[in-house]
């Protein structure tokens, strides 16, 4: 496939056509102005020129719509590369290290996901424990990561368990009794869930572990034989799910595009896509020229989202404070209902949304809160060689814990040779002030006595902060109790 030659041919097309087009038998001064506009119009680009710049305008919309998906692809083959197949569950044994490299995520729990394709076995199932001796928080999603719905204590079994079953696009047959139908609009969904620690001792992780791994997953055709679990464990592997802005992102996109149904509300970039070189059922192998082209554009599309995320930034949650929510209040009630507003499409904001996050619950503030930070309370980026102190007010309105996580700011993964990224209230070692509060330090050498409550950084880069309640209450919705922003120290 060659696309640059393709839209070559097309523009020498369309220059033909024009030329044509101004020869009439009225050739009144308008007309003559029109050819004139013509002749200028084609004379200030050549037709590569023409093509080069459709396929940069084209890339660069391509990277916008299509990020959820390829943030999908990008964790799918991260798990593949730990070992994890198709329905199979990938999850980390103890709380993840700067390894896991997918985007903001908690290391402060015990991760599991759930990769399931229906494409060959049909519906599957997804048995969630009750909340015994244990708790799952997580949801359900699809390629496009439209949460399909919550699952565990703040989801449909409200923690009396359940059996989840994952339905392929247009599923007609019948959902037998006791199962808790899920249909999905792609083939391959996938669960973010979290089996919550009560307390970080070795114990305490090892219980959550245990608990989590009573989870089962399997196709609703072996449900009277049930095949055993499998479960691999990624805690020691390299798991690089952040989003790469060259040429591997559209290999991503490719793969979606190949696999799974085009839908209908996407259905107009079936021709962008196939001008960059996309096209279901046939090979991504752009030329060199577009290879080219594809590579170059990527800076624009990155610079673009970039911009677009800081500008979200400033719609704070309190008044004076530099915490905001992390999605666009456009976005997500779109997203909830998985895109059926028929005068609404969010796609710039998910796009945004989806190059720092990864996953959407259907019921926000169910089950966590999030704040996200890049500012000091000056208004100054986060700069990984200062020193900064977050002091968290005493009675956090929480029924669980609270945790704050440090992520590179280029990446927004975590920070790489770290010895840890986060301090959180279920942490034993983290100390309180008298009053009940909790000072947090960030910086490349812990301020002296403070090595309990000292999350490092990396001098040479900037760092942002997600603030994560587990189980929030009222007052923080109410905004009666207010986080503060980091104070610069040194």
């Amino acid at each position: 496939m060659r696309p640059v030659k393709y839209i070559i041919s097309c523009c020498a097309a369309l220059s033909l056509l024009v030329a044509g087009c101004g020869k009439t038998e009225h050739a009144d001064s308008s007309n003559s102005m029109a050819e004139t506009t013509n002749v200028s119009a084609q004379a200030a680009f050549t037709v590569a020129e023409l093509s080069q710049r459709a396929i940069e305008r084209r890339a660069i919309e391509a990277v916008i719509w299509g990020m959820p998906a390829v943030n999908y692809d990008r964790m799918f083959e991260a798990s593949r590369a730990a070992g994890a197949g198709p329905n199979q569950i990938a999850y980390w044994s103890r709380p993840l290290s700067w390894l896991n490299q997918t985007l903001t995520p908690n290391p402060n729990t015990i991760y599991l996901m759930p990769f399931i394709n229906t494409t060959s076995v049909g519906p599957m199932v997804m048995e969630i424990p009750p909340a015994e001796g244990g708790a799952i928080v997580g949801t359900l999603m699809d390629v496009w990561q439209v949460p399909i719905e919550d699952v565990g204590i703040a989801g449909v079994d409200k923690g009396q368990g359940g059996k989840y079953l994952i339905l392929p696009p247009d599923y007609e047959g019948s959902v037998p009794d006791g199962y808790i139908p899920m249909p999905s609009s792609t083939y391959q969904t996938y669960g973010l869930l979290r089996s919550n620690i009560a307390d970080d001792s070795d114990a305490g992780i090892a219980k959550s572990v245990e608990y989590a791994r009573q989870i089962k997953l399997y196709p609703l055709s072996q449900a009277a034989d049930a095949p055993p679990t499998k479960f691999v464990d990624a805690i020691d592997e390299l798991y690089d799910a952040t989003i790469p802005y060259d040429l591997r992102y559209f290999e991503s996109l490719n793969r979606i595009v190949q696999t799974e149904p085009w839908l209908g509300r996407d259905k107009t970039m079936i021709d962008k896509l196939r001008s960059i070189g996309i096209e279901k059922g046939k090979p991504f192998n752009p030329d060199e020229e577009t290879k080219r082209i594809l590579n170059g554009s990527m800076a624009e599309a990155r610079a673009w989202i970039d911009a677009q995320m800081v500008a979200g930034y400033a719609n704070t949650f309190n008044e004076g404070t530099h915490w905001a929510l992390p999605v666009f209040p456009v976005f997500y009630p779109e997203a909830q209902k998985g895109y059926t507003d028929r005068d609404s499409y969010s796609v710039d904001a998910r796009g945004v949304t989806y190059s720092f996050i990864f996953f959407a619950p259907k019921h926000l503030g169910k089950g966590q809160f999030y704040f996200f930070s890049i500012l000091d309370e000056k208004g100054n980026d986060l700069e990984g060689g200062g020193t900064y102190r977050l002091r968290v007010p005493a009675n956090a309105p929480v029924r669980q814990y609270w945790s704050v996580v440090a992520y590179d700011r280029e990446t927004h993964a975590l920070i790489r040779d770290m010895p840890r990224s986060s301090r959180a209230s279920n942490i034993p070692e983290v100390e309180q002030n008298p009053d009940g509060s909790v000072d947090i330090w960030f910086g490349p050498e812990s301020p002296k006595g403070k090595e309990s409550n000292w999350i490092p950084t990396n001098k040479d880069g900037r760092f942002e902060l997600v603030f994560r309640a587990y189980g929030p209450e009222p007052p923080l919705f109410n905004k009666t109790w207010v986080l503060p922003d980091l104070e610069k120290t040194k």
